[in-house]
């Protein structure tokens, strides 16, 4: 008798168990799948109930996600050698050439390769470009264009990977930004990774206190610790493409770096391709870009524009002798306000509206002089 009761007793706590087990943990499960989930009977199970799912803390390495966003666009990064045999004195022998690794990206599947002019020796010098592969080519200089400073050297090759460009104009202060290197003896890409802190509209990389109409106005600055090897590598957005090319002048003695929008490297990349580069327009003057602040500092009546100047306040050093400016009449003071109907804005800088013409093309230049508007032909 008593072995009955003691069997009795177990029955009902394993039952009880089991009905805890079901009513907690089994129902709830299965009144949430597809197929138990229409039944009225389970879904009663639910209610008041939480089901607690099992959850894991994944890590990212950023190094790795930094090297997959740039995939695409590594495989076009190239090592440029320059090198020049350094000036020697009669007599003298064994003097080493001097040596410069810089980096370039390919443009053109047939071996097209852009650079900035900072990154390599301009000027007397051979050069060799090392792929992404590790194949080795000759290279010649093709051109140098004087707007942006950019330089395109052509290998003889075919088939070639090149980057793809995006669209600078839709980019903001704030938004994520890769750099990429390729100087170092062993001929691998670097990464540095920032942001973009702002598109300065005012800078001039002729690296003068006042800015020259032959030289583009208005560049990326992006908080990233710039250094040379990244000088003529690219700024991609986190998509791959390329929204920059790495830039950098000396002024007062300090290295600046800059970046080239995408939409005007794509403007000079297609003049160089045209072979036009050595076509640019010459307008031959200095001004200050007139802002907001600058004209009401000094009293100006307009907040836009190019007012011709110099630090000296000479005429001589505004205005450069026997261009075309100076035998159009233009004074220094001058405001130029607008080319051939175009109006010189933030987003439209005189060097930008300039670049649009060849030598030998002649322009109509709207120019404030002593609060009177005047319309001056100029022939570039």
């Amino acid at each position: 008798m008593f072995k009955k009761i003691i069997f009795l007793i177990l029955i009902i706590l394993i039952s009880g168990i089991s009905a805890i087990v079901a009513d907690r943990y089994i129902f709830p499960r299965l009144s949430n799948t597809d197929f138990f989930s229409r039944s009225k009977f389970l879904k009663k199970f639910t209610t008041d109930v939480t089901v607690i799912n099992k959850t894991e803390q994944v890590y990212v390495k950023e190094d790795t996600t930094v090297t997959k966003l740039t995939s695409n666009v590594s495989s076009s990064i190239v090592n440029i050698i320059s090198y020049a045999q350094a000036d020697t004195k009669p007599g003298t022998k064994n003097i080493p050439a001097l040596i410069q690794n810089g980096t370039g990206m390919i443009v053109t599947s047939d071996g097209l390769v852009m650079t900035y002019s900072s990154a390599i020796i301009p000027e007397n010098a051979n050069y060799k470009i090392i792929l992404g592969d590790g194949g080795t080519y000759d290279a010649k200089l093709s051109s140098i264009d004087s707007y942006s400073n950019l330089v395109f050297l052509k290998i003889n090759a075919s088939n070639l990977p090149t980057i793809s460009f995006g669209d600078s104009n839709a980019f903001q202060a704030g938004e994520k930004v890769i750099a990429i290197g390729n100087n170092l003896g062993n001929y691998q890409n670097r990464y540095a990774a920032g942001l973009l802190n702002d598109f300065n509209t005012t800078f001039n990389i002729a690296g003068k206190t006042v800015s020259s109409s032959e030289k583009m106005e208005g560049v990326f600055e992006a908080d990233i610790r710039m250094e040379s090897g990244f000088v003529g590598g690219p700024l991609i957005d986190y998509s791959g493409q390329v929204i920059g090319v790495i830039g950098s002048i000396t002024e007062n003695n300090e290295v600046r770096y800059f970046e080239i929008p995408s939409t005007k490297v794509q403007a000079v990349l297609q003049k160089t391709i045209k072979q036009e580069t050595g076509d640019n327009a010459q307008l031959g003057i200095y001004f200050i870009p007139i802002t907001k602040t600058y004209a009401m500092v000094n009293d100006l009546s307009i907040e836009k524009g190019a007012q011709i100047n110099s630090p000296s306040g000479q005429q001589g050093l505004a205005i450069i002798a026997n261009s075309p400016a100076a035998k159009a009449g233009l004074r220094i003071n001058d405001i130029i306000t607008a080319v051939s109907g175009q109006v010189i804005s933030q987003d439209n800088t005189l060097p930008d509206l300039l670049y649009k013409y060849k030598k030998g093309d002649t322009i109509e230049l709207s120019v404030l002089r002593d609060g009177q508007e005047i319309k001056t032909t100029v022939q570039l």
